[in-house]
């Protein structure tokens, strides 16, 4: 068993929040996803033969970070 440092044991409640992970947070708060996923997902390419495709949550949360 390997030993716990007193960093790794008590200091993860002082961490400060980035500005990625309230965008993040704030965008999961605005966005409806389970409708945006539901309203796209018959156009979304279906695995098959060769490559799957990456997931359809994924791939909208990609396409919104872009814009």
């Amino acid at each position: 068993m390997k030993q716990m440092t007193l960093a790794a044991v008590g200091f993860e409640r002082y961490g400060k929040t980035t500005r990625r992970a309230l965008f993040l947070a704030e965008m999961d708060r605005v966005v409806p996803w389970a409708s945006l996923c539901k309203l796209v997902e018959r156009y979304y390419p279906k695995p098959g033969n060769g490559r799957p495709p990456i997931g359809l949550a994924r791939m909208l949360g990609i396409y919104f970070l872009q814009h």
